[in-house]
């Protein structure tokens, strides 16, 4: 399949968090302020979410807007990663059958019943390979087929193969009313959903403005919005610019906002209510695409050996993070442990030069590699909203690259376009793009399979060890195949396939607000609060 400029398939973050998982949670998390009914609730992104069908994309900036105006099968309960309800109310899963019974009296933002074969239409859409839908695979399994009961009020999936966490991934799938099932071009610029809030003005570039519905009561574990202190209007503006957030949130003039950066200090400082989500932050990826220098294995182990993990961290985070213990970092993880960290290459520039050295890459008298007259000059992209620990880290690693006699140049890109370089076969040799979930098997289609622009393993790897273990892991229903999955990822990072290198909790402030982020910020736990 080929994916589109927007279809990055997942939650992809450098610094925020892109949420995946779906909390069930329905008030807020903690703070005391005097909650006041209705208002608008302003929430800053730091990317415009481009085309809002919520099947066909899965950038953070997507995921932030889309589960304002539509729902999932189900949800995760947030500390004990329990699966719990949301659009269905009661579930199964055994070997190849899923079964789903949805609650009673569910409706679209058109008033338009939601039923049993409408669900069904939409997993049989996203399913199907020709639509290219990125979250086939990632949150379906490949090879699902699904029909619908009416009368019973119930959805029958048939899986191709057990899927131990078939449960968790439709937690993140939304779900498309039949008007918008029927014109997929509206879903652009407008929402055809069942949740919340329904779109209502959409300013592509600045901002998109959500009204709230009345008579909603289907939310996770059966959240509403007749509760106090629910905004009337949400309004998500775009603010590429960190410090910009940081000064519209202290104002006054937004609600909420992601912070990772130094600014975070000032808004602690000021006293703010602030929900907090851990992340894996700092995720390295090289370009194995032929005829890249990084499609070499000894080159892609010399420059992972070649930085200072460690310190690379510390720089990142601006001395606030910690190391990655897994893959799968957004809590609840469904396999806790650690595969990262007796698998991570130790810092040697001694043996990352002798690696260069037998890949055919000599060190000239002025100090720079090169083999058959060709520079060894690579290009590292970052995303852009990561702020100045991003900078600085990227600053960090070319310096450390550079005493091994490796040029590179370090590029800043915002969300939008360092998607669409990384699935169009862009120029790039090593990107810094961390994806959160909360399961191991959602990030199989990024790490196995078909190359991008055909498939979502936008750097095209290839670990045959990885996809024993996946196979082995895939057989076991549930948590009782974790450890295999560990081990899944342990070969891919201990062959420098892939280098996780930096943990943080990315915090939500909040002015004259309240809510709840397991993953992104839940709409149905914001409370509007005196200032």
């Amino acid at each position: 399949m080929k994916l589109t400029t927007a279809a990055l398939g997942l939650c992809v973050t450098s610094a925020l968090l892109a949420g995946c998982g779906g909390g069930s949670s329905s008030g807020p998390s903690s703070g005391g302020g005097e909650v006041v009914d209705g208002g608008t609730f302003t929430m800053s992104t730091s990317a415009d979410p481009g085309n809002l069908d919520p099947q066909m994309g899965a950038g953070s900036a997507l995921f932030a807007v889309t589960q304002l105006a539509y729902d999932p099968l189900l949800s995760v309960d947030e500390e004990s990663g329990e699966i719990r309800s949301g659009l269905a109310t009661e579930w199964s899963a055994e070997g190849t059958a899923v079964e789903l019974t949805l609650a009673e009296g569910i409706t679209c933002a058109d008033g338009t019943e939601l039923t049993p074969s409408v669900v069904a239409d939409n997993v049989n859409y996203v399913a199907d390979p020709a639509n290219q839908s990125p979250l086939l695979g990632t949150f379906l399994p490949v090879g699902t087929e699904a029909t619908g009961d009416d009368a019973a009020g119930t959805v029958s999936l048939t899986l191709a193969a057990p899927a131990p966490f078939v449960l968790n991934g439709l937690a993140s799938l939304p779900m498309v009313c039949p008007d918008g099932l029927e014109d997929r071009a509206s879903l652009a610029q407008a929402t055809s959903g069942t949740g919340p809030y329904e779109l209502t003005e959409a300013a592509p570039g600045d901002s998109y403005t959500y009204q709230i519905r009345e008579g909603y009561t289907w939310g996770p574990d059966g959240a509403a919005t007749d509760v106090e202190g629910m905004p009337d209007t949400i309004v998500v503006k775009v603010v590429e610019n960190e410090t910009t957030a940081a000064n519209l949130l202290l104002s006054g003039e937004i609600n909420a906002a992601q912070v990772a950066g130094p600014d975070a200090q000032r808004l602690q400082g000021a006293g703010l209510f602030v929900a907090e989500t851990p992340a894996l932050t700092g995720e390295q990826w090289y370009n194995q695409a032929e005829g890249r220098p990084t499609d070499d294995p000894r080159v892609r182990m010399a420059l992972t050996q070649a930085l200072d993990l460690p310190e690379l961290q510390k720089v990142l985070t601006s001395g606030t993070g910690a190391p990655p213990t897994t893959l799968a970092a957004v809590a609840p993880t469904t396999c806790p442990g650690d595969s990262a960290t007796d698998s991570l290459p130790a810092h040697d520039p001694d043996a990352a030069a002798a690696l260069l050295d037998e890949a055919g890459w000599t060190l000239g008298d002025d100090g720079t590699r090169s083999k058959d007259g060709t520079p060894l000059d690579l290009v590292l992209i970052y995303q852009g909203n990561s702020g100045t620990g991003g900078a600085a880290a990227a600053e960090l690693a070319v310096q450390r690259w550079d005493e091994v006699g490796v040029q590179a140049t370090a590029t800043s890109q915002n969300e939008t376009t360092l998607t669409d370089t990384i699935f169009s076969g862009g120029d790039w040799d090593v990107a810094w793009v961390a994806l959160n979930v909360n399961a191991p098997d959602q990030l199989v289609p990024f790490l196995s399979g078909a190359a991008a622009p055909d498939g979502t393993n936008f750097a095209g790897i290839d670990n045959a060890d990885y996809e024993a273990a996946v196979q082995e892991a895939s057989a076991v229903q549930g948590t009782e195949g974790c450890a295999t999955w560990l081990e899944a990822e342990s070969q891919l990072i201990a062959n420098a396939d892939i280098v996780p290198f930096a943990n943080n909790v990315v915090r939500t402030y909040g002015n004259g607000a309240e809510f709840e982020t397991p993953g992104n910020l839940v709409p149905t736990s914001i409370r509007m609060t005196a200032k």
